[in-house]
């Protein structure tokens, strides 16, 4: 018996020492942090899905408000929030070859496949991709794929006249949601999805699927952060997810015959890529002896190319839904600001013959401001995050952390941080007008900064504020019986923001309408 008990004591000191080794890394250091518990770190409420990493990381940047940096740890990873604007400007720009790593997944050589694309993918796969689809995201391209654009928002017109006569209440964000799902179902695939008046819609049950949490998902990202080595070829994508989306870009790929056909949309444009051939860069993790950047080459094979579908999809659709469903909640609740901004709508459209075009989009200064200030309040992407990939001394500071260190931006906690926003809980769309008091650099990042800023900013912006202007050109928005001033979080939501609940809102059909 007593030999058992000793084991047991012997196995459960064990298991504490290797749950809490390195635990004492920041208190080393000097700097604050909460502290940790074993296996789970200073993360426990994420891990139990009580709190998103937003609110968690937003919660760190509002805690210590006289530090320039917070530590925390992330199961046995060891974890660091920025609050100082100048040390986000090194991290993120000045200094990015410390920390050209997302780090987001878990294992540095074991990717799974569609994670090899360019949000995720680090090193020199992302340098590769990141050099090659630059040139597609140019304003001409993007100007060429606005007629995609218009045949979407004349849809999401449609569905919200009759919504508006009914007098139902609808849930914006799923309505958003849809129109996004059309349009780069139409951008991205070439393929009319019709996901606005079908919900059943196959494409549309994709992207529900891509971002429902799961309690297999969740085990899954605690396994592989705590025992990377050990579960590195476990895959955190469904497998069903992984099959149909390969299976959908195959076969458009065959029904194109691997080459562009003229319709202007990203299948398109990553067959011109391929077309280019194999990809050639000076290296950011490779050095010859002197010390110089070796030279690296990549091919863009089919299964690539699936992954920059996948995050095509994936990306466009969740941020674009979240940002402009929470915009269309500010302006229900401040009805002055809507008016405006469809009077702005209304002139512009004027001057265009009733049209809504590239040019129109443009011309909407009021209607940007707005959704400018929707996503200050409530970013789509609550954090950036960085990995370190050797030791690195913060300037003003005397901390230096080491290769493998995570490094975060509350985004969240920046675009509501009174001293760079004042009354930040109020919406004011005038912040971004002209003759407003100057916003400091480097504290609104709704896109990210630097290299790793997103590639398709300028996409998204005008695929949002085009459905924004379509909308509120039909209809206006008003509170309904089941929408909040100040809608819950959901604790869910990791990578992208979202309100618990959806946002419920009143459709109204506009009494003046050309």
């Amino acid at each position: 018996m007593i030999p058992l008990i000793v084991a047991c004591v012997v196995i459960v000191c064990c298991l504490y020492s290797f749950s809490t080794r390195g635990y004492d890394y920041w208190q080393k250091k000097g700097v604050q942090h909460d502290k940790p518990l074993p296996f789970i770190g200073s993360a426990g409420r994420i891990f139990a899905q009580k709190m998103s990493m937003t609110e968690y990381f937003t919660e760190l940047y509002r805690k210590y408000p006289k530090e320039k940096l917070v530590g925390y740890y992330f199961s046995r990873e060891k974890a660091v929030v920025l609050r100082d604007p100048e040390l986000v400007k090194c991290v993120l720009i000045t200094d990015f070859q410390y920390f050209y790593r997302r780090g987001i997944n878990y294992h540095k050589d074991v990717v799974e496949p569609m994670f090899k694309n360019l949000f995720f993918a680090d090193g020199d796969l992302w340098k590769l991709l990141r050099q090659r689809m630059t040139p597609a995201f140019t304003s001409g391209k993007l100007k060429a794929m606005f007629p995609l654009i218009v045949e979407r928002t004349e849809r999401l017109q449609r569905t919200a006249a009759a919504a508006a006569e009914r007098g139902a209440e609808v849930d914006v964000r799923d309505l958003m949601a849809r129109y996004t799902t059309d349009f780069i179902g139409a951008c991205g695939f070439g393929m009319d999805t019709d996901s606005i008046t079908d919900d059943t819609s196959p494409f549309r049950d994709l992207g529900k699927r891509i971002f429902t949490p799961t309690l297999k998902g969740t085990i899954g990202s605690f396994l592989k952060w705590t025992f990377p080595e050990t579960f590195k070829h476990l895959h955190l994508t469904a497998s069903d997810v992984t099959r149909d989306t390969i299976a959908l870009v195959r076969s458009i790929m065959q029904e194109r015959n691997y080459r562009p056909v003229g319709r202007n949309d990203f299948i398109d444009l990553l067959f011109e890529l391929k077309a280019k051939g194999v990809i050639y860069g000076e290296s950011l993790e490779k050095r010859n002896p002197d010390g110089t950047p070796q030279t690296v080459e990549l091919e863009l094979d089919e299964l690539l190319m699936a992954a920059q579908v996948f995050v095509f999809f994936a990306a466009g659709f969740e941020t674009s839904s979240s940002a402009t469903s929470y915009t269309l909640h500010q302006l229900a609740m401040h009805p002055d600001k809507q008016a405006k901004c469809q009077q702005e709508i209304d002139e512009v459209l004027a001057r265009h013959d009733g049209k809504l075009c590239y040019d129109a989009v443009k011309e909407m200064k009021y209607l940007h401001m707005c959704f400018k200030e929707g996503m200050r309040m409530f970013p789509s992407l609550g954090f950036l995050i960085r990995q370190c990939v050797r030791p690195y001394t913060f300037p003003g500071t005397d901390v230096t952390i080491d290769d493998g260190v995570y490094v975060l931006v509350s985004v969240q906690g920046l675009h509501n941080d009174e001293q760079y926003f004042k009354d930040p809980e109020q919406f004011r769309p005038e912040r971004f007008g002209e003759g407003a008091p100057s916003i400091p650099n480097h504290v609104y990042l709704p896109f990210g900064e630097g290299p790793r800023a997103c590639i398709g900013e300028r996409l998204g912006l005008m695929q949002s504020l085009a459905g924004l202007a379509a909308l509120l050109r039909q209809c206006s928005v008003a509170p309904s019986i089941s929408t909040k001033r100040n809608p819950p979080k959901e604790p869910t939501g990791h990578v992208v923001q979202s309100l618990k609940g959806g946002v419920p809102l009143l459709l109204k059909e506009r009494k003046i309408y050309e």
